[in-house]
């Protein structure tokens, strides 16, 4: 279901970001803030530093022959860590995939006592499917991403259930 990303995976990375983003994302933020974050997060350079530099781990989601989309995952301090990304192509949404994604990674990651993740408020599809797996809405950040768009989201947290 997960396969750990290399950097040679970061041109599939990149087209599978264009497709979802550019099906999903409009309506929610503007074609407009689209361009900007895509080539902003998703440059070859922007994928590789996220990779390298700032501990970010990509795993693809790939049930079969072909991936369907992906998740990066970064370590904020014992058991602690923070979902950047979770991104699944719209054609394949509401079949299950998603949920085993989540739950195959929490398996990558079995010290993880609680994951966090920043999510639009506006993004309704997306708030339900993290309620549906565990989430709750901690907080409200809006984040300045530079040229006048801000990231108006919710920030949401899951922990691992006492026992579990």
């Amino acid at each position: 279901m997960l396969r750990l990303a290399t950097l040679d995976d970061i041109p599939l990375i990149r087209t599978l970001a264009d497709r979802i983003w550019w099906a999903h994302y409009p309506a929610l933020i503007g074609p407009g803030q689209v361009a900007y974050m895509l080539a902003q997060m998703y440059s070859a350079e922007a994928l590789e530093r996220q990779m390298r530099e700032e501990g970010q781990q990509f795993w693809m989601i790939q049930p079969g022959p072909q991936p369907l989309g992906y998740l990066a995952v970064s370590g904020r301090g014992p058991g602690s860590y923070f979902l950047n990304k979770f991104y699944l192509d719209t054609t394949q949404q509401r079949q299950g995939i998603g949920g085993q994604a989540f739950r195959a990674l929490l398996e990558q990651y079995p010290d993880l006592h609680e994951l966090r993740l920043t999510v639009n408020r506006r993004n309704i599809k997306s708030i339900n499917f993290y309620f549906k797996i565990g989430f709750n809405i901690e907080t409200c950040v809006d984040i300045p991403i530079g040229e006048g768009y801000v990231m108006d989201d919710f920030q949401m947290l899951w922990k691992k259930p006492a026992g579990g």
